[in-house]
């Protein structure tokens, strides 16, 4: 929603130091939430071997986090709006550093995908709130788009950081030193976030908060994300599928109760704008794709590649370059270029790159693997850094939780979905190519692993070399590389789809408005912001 100055109107107040310092502080969870998205992307080796999970148990230590957390989110900002948004901030932070403390001394696959899912309760905490504050701390519009790709900068760096910290960690310490990284940053915010950051509340209306809004909402993404593994990983059976039809039945019906319920969990109008649903789309493909390539390329780095965890995370920062030209690109372009022309173009270009991924193989340079990264992650990176100010700016300010938990939702259920879609699809392709292919001479048990997962290939070829598991292991690895070209195809389809659809469903949306100016003689720190009427404003405390 794009506010308009009316004449003798006085222009948004623009924020000062304390807000500026306070967004460093919100940007602190987001760095810490989406570190712990990738962080154990280069630990997957090391949690095989001493956990020694399956190929799917693989997938729900990596999944387990951001279900958890894309089921809750809707929930968690309806909660903020009315407990209080900075409260829900606090309260997530010492979740998430308990549950970072049990996290780092699992003692088996179940129980780590269990820790795993409950720092993802813990984070749904955190997020909404985050964004929703940004509404509350910087109303000039100018002033809140660079704050939102800011705050964007933070997501985006924390998922480049977790590797990096990770594999730093990995080279001298056990798997789970990656957790407690979390514990000195939430102890700040816990220290900071009371002096520096406002707190919000909706204006009290007597309504009644939506329960069963809420359970359905929680209860409708593990079934149908558990059926979709299922059957991508071991082929259609009963309880594969029936598992499936559960989730999505569980889906409508809370779709249908937002549209029936007196007092719903969501302002099911905001989805008539196409400012405000086409940008949530856009997110979710965006990081469907971003967040499966991750997970394939931080493998391929170190089982195909053979790179050791830290050296492998340094490589992975060569897409850096390509996604800091790519905000520079949009963030030049927003004044000037509709949004829906900037997001189209950004998403073709990243589908290039997704092609570029499918000649990625063990004999070719690995300069191939991460040109291809480079050019899939800028592109689509470049069109996040604007959809998250759309999104808040078509949304009602006193709506401006719930709205932040819808899109950022969809952002943890694309990455989730990601990296179960595209990762089982890889799986199945892995699995397949590797299931008649033997190692004489060694553990039936050991060869089964090398079946199951390349990391099962790599500790069987470590522990019995010879010229058997050595065969085993370059098959495994062109096996490993088909499943990536397989899902950097699916990816390009995705991309280049996305773009079409966001060409047409923005093709009428505006270009940014420029920051309005102030008028001489007026104090626009004293002055009320036009989208904001005195009893909303007077909650913000």
């Amino acid at each position: 929603m794009t506010t308009t100055q009316n004449p003798g109107t006085a222009p948004a107040p623009r924020a000062g130091r304390k807000e500026w310092i306070g967004l460093a502080v919100l940007v602190l969870p987001c760095l810490l939430i989406s570190m712990d998205m990738s962080v154990l992307l280069f630990g997957l080796p090391f949690i095989s071997a001493s956990l020694k999970p399956s190929a799917t148990q693989q997938l729900w230590i990596m999944d387990a986090y951001g279900f958890a957390l894309a089921g809750l989110l809707i929930t968690m900002g309806a909660v903020g709006d009315r407990i209080g948004r900075r409260r829900l901030l606090l309260i997530g932070a010492t979740a998430f550093g308990a549950a970072s403390v049990v996290a780092a001394y699992s003692g088996s696959a179940e129980v780590l995908i269990g820790t795993r899912a409950l720092l993802g309760v813990a984070g749904a905490t955190l997020m909404p709130s985050t964004m929703a504050l940004i509404r509350n701390m910087f109303h000039d519009p100018k002033q809140r788009q660079t704050a939102i790709s800011l705050w964007t900068g933070g997501l985006i760096g924390g998922v480049t950081l977790g590797p990096i910290v990770g594999g730093a960690l990995l080279n001298h310490f056990w798997w789970g030193s990656v957790f407690l990284i979390n514990l000195p940053a939430m102890a700040l915010l816990l220290i900071l976030g009371p002096l520096l950051l406002p707190e919000y509340k909706a204006p009290a209306d007597g309504r009644r908060f939506d329960v069963l809004g809420s359970v359905l909402s929680m209860a409708a993404v593990f079934p149908a994300v558990y059926g979709i593994k299922q059957l991508a990983v071991d082929g259609f059976s009963a309880t594969a599928a029936g598992s499936l039809a559960f989730g999505i039945a569980l889906a409508v019906a809370f779709v249908l109760r937002q549209h029936t319920a007196k007092n719903p969990l969501i302002d099911m109008e905001l989805f008539r704008k196409p400012a405000f649903r086409a940008p949530m789309l856009v997110n979710l493909c965006g990081n469907f794709v971003l967040m499966g390539f991750s997970l394939f390329n931080t493998q391929y780095l170190q089982s195909v590649a053979g790179m050791r965890p830290f050296t492998a995370a340094l490589w992975s920062m060569a897409a850096m370059p390509f996604v800091s030209v790519g905000m520079g690109v949009t963030g030049a372009l927003t004044t000037k270029v509709r949004p829906g022309r900037i997001i189209g173009v950004a998403f073709l270009v990243s589908s290039a790159g997704a092609l570029v991924l499918t000649l990625a193989h063990p004999g070719n340079p690995i300069v191939v693997l991460l040109i291809g990264a480079g050019i899939a992650a800028g592109g689509v990176v470049a069109a996040q850094s604007i959809v998250g100010n759309m999104v808040m700016a078509a949304a009602p300010a006193e709506r401006a939780g719930s709205a932040s938990a819808l899109n950022e939702t969809g952002a943890e259920l694309g990455s989730s979905l990601g990296m179960a879609l595209l990762g089982s699809v890889g799986a199945a392709i892995y699995h397949h190519k590797m299931q008649t292919v033997g190692a004489s001479g060694a553990p039936d048990a050991a060869v089964r692993a090398g079946h199951e997962t390349i990391g099962g290939a790599d500790a069987l070829a470590a522990q019995f070399p010879g010229p058997a598991t050595h065969a085993l292991l370059t098959t495994a690895r062109d096996a490993y590389a088909s499943g990536l070209h397989t899902a950097a195809g699916v990816g390009a389809v995705v991309l280049f789809l996305t773009a079409l659809f966001a060409f047409r469903a923005l093709r009428n949306e505006p270009v940014l408005p420029a920051a309005p100016k102030k008028e001489k003689g007026t104090k626009s720190k004293d002055a009320m912001p036009a989208e904001i009427s005195p009893d909303y404003a007077a909650q913000a405390v």
